[in-house]
């Protein structure tokens, strides 16, 4: 009998250990999750500072195409314009 009660207490004990270690693993758990999500912030506030970059740059170039596009088309017009 005192096998017995020796072997439950032993087991109650190993049970408590193994509860106490999965509360700080879910602790760093919780830790590691916030340390991924501040990385994964990072990286997609970079991806967008990048995009917005590229896009501002195609715009300008595109405003400044169309520019001198006009400029030449105005050109045609004021050539035929003249000549006649």
């Amino acid at each position: 009998m005192r096998l017995g009660k020796l072997a439950l207490a032993v087991s109650l004990l190993l049970s408590g250990i193994a509860f106490a270690q999965d509360n700080q693993g879910a602790k760093q758990d919780m830790k590691d999750a916030g340390h991924e999500t501040k990385s994964a912030a990072k990286d997609t506030g970079r991806a967008t500072k990048k995009t917005a970059k590229k896009a501002g740059h195609a715009v300008k170039k595109g405003t400044h195409k169309t520019a001198q596009k006009t400029k030449e088309g105005a050109q045609k017009v004021e050539n035929k314009t003249d000549n006649q």
